[in-house]
């Protein structure tokens, strides 16, 4: 703490990924189903219905989002760029059973889950708004 006072807002972290995307409502309702996200804030704008800026919430960890907009093209979504360089690590106590979640409510499986060498079983997953998720569960078992 400093005598500024506290510089990261409660229950938010140092990094905190902003997202732009394309149908973030949608997304949200994605992450809901797939990830059990929570919703904590979502402001539209009046004229277009768009999202302004979002906040949601999964496991422990917050993420932002935003709508693209033709107003500010720098912040691109994934489709409008045909890809992201940006690829988004989530922990959870089962990855077997949310990878099956996530493919259900409509990601695509593109890494097979697997016990890796560095003491985790994980998997890729691919989410209908371009971003590319890997899922893992932390087991501990290090081999060589």
């Amino acid at each position: 703490m400093t005598d500024r006072g506290q510089l990261i807002r409660e229950n938010f972290h140092t990094l905190t990924p902003y997202i732009i995307m394309h149908d973030a409502a949608r997304a949200i309702e994605f992450y809901k189903l797939a990830f059990g996200a929570i919703e904590l804030t979502r402001i539209e704008e009046p004229e277009t219905g768009r999202i302004r800026h979002a906040e949601i919430k999964i496991g422990s960890s917050p993420l932002m989002l935003v709508d693209e907009s033709p107003r500010f093209p720098e912040m691109r979504s994934p489709q409008s760029l045909r890809g992201s360089p940006v690829q988004i690590y989530l922990y959870v106590d089962d990855v077997d059973a949310l990878v099956s979640r996530a493919i259900a409510a409509g990601a695509k499986l593109i890494s097979e889950i697997k016990d890796a060498s560095e003491g985790e079983r994980r998997g890729g997953l691919e989410d209908p708004f371009g971003l590319t998720w890997w899922i893992a569960t932390y087991t501990g078992k290090v081999s060589k």
